[in-house]
């Protein structure tokens, strides 16, 4: 058994815990860090899980959504289910779509823009659900996004929420970068509306010092992960398992065996505790707002989208809105700050405009780095710019 405070992040040994009981003990903790709606929590129906990934957890879910559809309407129905997504959710929708067996064509890519900071509009799901509806389809799943890959845009989950539930979707939130920032008070606002979802994921490895992979997905319903996936095999079967006296996460996941991912959270939990992983995101934070500063005092170059998090997204002006200049610019740019071996950023596309992303997320990162960085930065677009 386990006695956990969640304040002091601290516990007494009474007997050596199993595995499953510790990633019981972990998840919990994250989900009142993050101020997750108590559905999320192991103590009711629903709970969470440690997936290596949150391209597994959304296939994982998406697999639960669609079965329990199927059971409803019958699996000849499989060919009328719907997806929906925005332009800018990570394409491991697409591939869960694939491995689920659901129809490309049925997924919706709802288009986003700069008038939104490229989140996702209600008012573009409603009309695409509807118009499904009317076609005799089987709106089933939503995903939304809580900062996208390309700019960190935060769908609006409640409105979404509300669209999912009277349609009778699942709504899947996908918080894999920016959801380690909501244990923050500050920044809790940009999940507001998760209660409106199924399941919610974040990446403990991407931005809570946790190595990969460590992926956690939560869920309000166990018994739909459950009914998906659950195999019982006789080689496979215990008195505790039937008696469900434990939870087998076996039936939580794709692969049978699994990895014990809880030990490294559990370490970081004790060894950081809560105030020292807020502080080092705020840190993170703190020096992407001193770049964005430095960006936009320079004429030669602009901000795309307005920073949220610890990513900026900027490029070179375009000059009399030549973009196909501008691009080409920002592409050479992007090749020669890479190849001097100083420093490596990446890049994106957004509304057709070649756009450089510029992430803060290593330990290390102090404020001297974002500095020099931007000094590489410039030496190399005047070179281009004077060319």
């Amino acid at each position: 058994m386990l006695s956990a405070g969640l304040n002091t992040m601290s516990f007494s040994w009474v007997a050596s815990p199993a595995a499953t009981e510790l990633e019981i003990v972990v998840v919990d903790w994250v989900a009142k860090l993050l101020n997750l709606p108590e559905q999320f929590l192991s103590k009711g129906n629903g709970g969470g899980v440690i997936q290596g990934s949150a391209c597994e957890a959304i296939l994982v879910v998406m697999i639960a959504a669609r079965d329990k559809v199927l059971r409803s309407v019958g699996k000849k129905a499989l060919e009328k289910l719907v997806v929906y997504s925005s332009d800018q959710t990570h394409s491991s929708l697409q591939k869960a779509c694939q491995l689920a067996g659901i129809h490309l064509e049925n997924c919706r890519v709802l288009k986003t823009d700069s008038s939104t900071n490229y989140a996702l509009r209600p008012e573009s799901l409603q009309e695409a659900v509807s118009k499904d509806l009317e076609a005799g389809l089987i709106p089933f799943f939503l995903c939304g996004t809580v900062g996208t890959t390309s700019s960190t845009a935060v769908d609006p989950l409640a409105a979404l929420g509300k669209i999912a539930k009277s349609n009778e979707m699942w709504f899947h939130i996908d918080a894999a970068y920016a959801g380690s920032a909501c244990i923050c008070p500050e920044y809790r606002q940009y999940i507001d509306g998760v209660e409106t979802a199924d399941s919610f994921d974040m990446n403990a490895h991407k931005w809570l010092l946790t190595n990969f992979e460590c992926s956690l997905l939560w869920v309000k319903d166990q018994s739909a992960l459950t009914e998906a996936l659950s195999t019982n095999p006789e080689y496979l079967k215990n008195k505790a398992s039937q008696a469900n006296l434990v939870v087998d996460y076996k039936d939580w996941q794709i692969p049978l065996g699994r990895r014990f991912r809880a030990l490294k959270l559990w370490m970081v939990l004790r060894l950081y505790g809560a105030e020292n992983l807020k502080s080092y995101i705020r840190n993170h934070i703190k020096l992407a707002k001193i770049f964005e500063q430095l960006v936009s005092k320079d004429p030669n170059f602009e901000v795309v989208t307005p920073r949220i998090f610890s990513l900026v997204c900027f490029r070179i002006a375009a000059v009399d809105n030549d973009e196909k200049t501008c691009n080409n610019l920002n592409r050479s740019l992007l090749d020669a700050v890479n190849s001097s071996g100083k420093l490596l950023f990446s890049h994106t596309i957004l509304s057709e405009k070649f756009v450089l992303r510029f992430a803060i997320g290593a330990p290390l990162t102090e404020e001297k780095h974002v500095m020099e960085a931007w000094k590489v930065i410039q030496e190399e677009a005047s070179f281009l710019l004077s060319k």
